[in-house]
């Protein structure tokens, strides 16, 4: 968020980034995925996809949580992804 003449701004939903965290062959992630995919295209923003099995970090990190998604790096929730609550979060 920008803050402009004390007031705190919000980010357009365009200008986000949108992270999954989880590994091939979990069902959760495909189902974060789907829902992922689906906000963003009509949010217009950004996503990625990180698999824990090829960074030893984020396996260290979140191992028990995936998947994770991150907006703009920070947690936004873990095992199961809201639509209405993704939405709200990017601002739209």
């Amino acid at each position: 968020m920008d803050v402009m003449f004390g007031r705190v701004k919000k980010k357009d939903a365009a200008s986000r980034t949108v992270t999954l965290i989880g590994k091939p062959g979990c069902h959760l992630c495909d189902d974060a995925r789907a829902v992922i995919e689906a906000v963003c295209a009509e949010t217009g923003a950004s996503w990625e996809e990180k698999d824990i099995t090829r960074d030893e970090e984020l396996h260290r990190a979140y191992w028990e949580q995936i998947p994770v998604v991150l907006i703009d790096g920070e947690q936004h929730t873990f095992w199961r992804v809201d639509a209405g609550r993704l939405r709200r979060e990017l601002g739209a």
